[in-house]
Parts: C-alpha cells; sequence; structure tokens
C-alpha cells in the first residue's frame, strides 16, 4: 500500500498548524475524530478543533513543527497509523527548543477517495522516569536529528 497520502495528510496538518490556519487544520479530520494535545487536552470533533485552535492563534503565535515521520501502517486498507517525532521552533527563533520534543501519532480513514484524520495524539518526549532516555533521545539525540531538518 502506497504511504505517501498518508504522509501527504500529515505534513498539510503540521502545514496548517505552522501557519496558524484552524480551519486548515480541523478540515482534515472526520467529524467525529479525536485529539490529545500537548498538555493532555482534549478536543472531540473537526468543529471543536476548529473552535479550540481559533482561539489560540487569536491569543499568541504558536512555535512551528520541525517533523521526522517514522512509521506508516496500514492496519487494513481504510485505516492507517502514522508515528512521528516533532520539534518545535519557537517564534523568532531559528532553532529547536529541545524542552518541547514530542512524539506524535495519527490515525487516518478511507472515506471514499479521500481520507481523514480519526485519531491525533502529540505526546511530549520527556521520558519521566527514565532520565538516561530524556537525556539521551530527547536532549541529544532526537534534537540533533530534527535539527538536520531545519538545514534543508
Amino acid at each position: 500500500m502506497n504511504t505517501s497520502a498518508i504522509e501527504h495528510l500529515y505534513r498539510q496538518l503540521l502545514d496548517a498548524w505552522n501557519k496558524q490556519e484552524a480551519s486548515g487544520f480541523a478540515s482534515l479530520f472526520a467529524k467525529d475524530c479525536n485529539v490529545v494535545g500537548f498538555d493532555g487536552s482534549q478536543m472531540n470533533g473537526a468543529a471543536e478543533i476548529e473552535s479550540e485552535l481559533s482561539q489560540i492563534f487569536a491569543h499568541h503565535k504558536t512555535a512551528a513543527y520541525i517533523t521526522k515521520v517514522r512509521e506508516v501502517r496500514f492496519l487494513s486498507p481504510e485505516i492507517a497509523l502514522l508515528r512521528a517525532v516533532v520539534g518545535m521552533v519557537p517564534p523568532g527563533q531559528n532553532d529547536i527548543n529541545p524542552d518541547v520534543n514530542a512524539i506524535q501519532s495519527l490515525v487516518a480513514v478511507k472515506q471514499g477517495d479521500a481520507w481523514q484524520i480519526t485519531f491525533f495524539q502529540n505526546t511530549p518526549a520527556q521520558f519521566h522516569g527514565r532520565p538516561e532516555l530524556a537525556e539521551e533521545l530527547t536532549k541529544e539525540e532526537l534534537t540533533k536529528e530534527l535539527r538536520q531538518l531545519l538545514k534543508k
């Protein structure tokens, strides 16, 4: 199965975030979708996503995502799972803030000929209780890997 459609969907999602386009972001989701945000907040349904993000984007400039897709796996011909790592570049800066690296998971479903996101989770890569991983993967390896993408 071709993973490019799923990767394209994910890149559209992050592009909409980076451009602070709440409607564009929400339009990629199924009507009955679920989102778990970086802070553990939850949004249910595309309308709630658009409403919440509109408020966030109206009140402050958000950091831009830099991403690397780790895996796209088809669970069936109509359901796909994407896993990625992300770093964030704060507004007005040109480097990743390693303290907010995250792991993102997305489940997409095929509706007719189009793919839509049904579940998205953005989890801080903090490795609580595992300081050896936090130092090795978040602060050094993961940040170094993501910084390579800034140069492209």
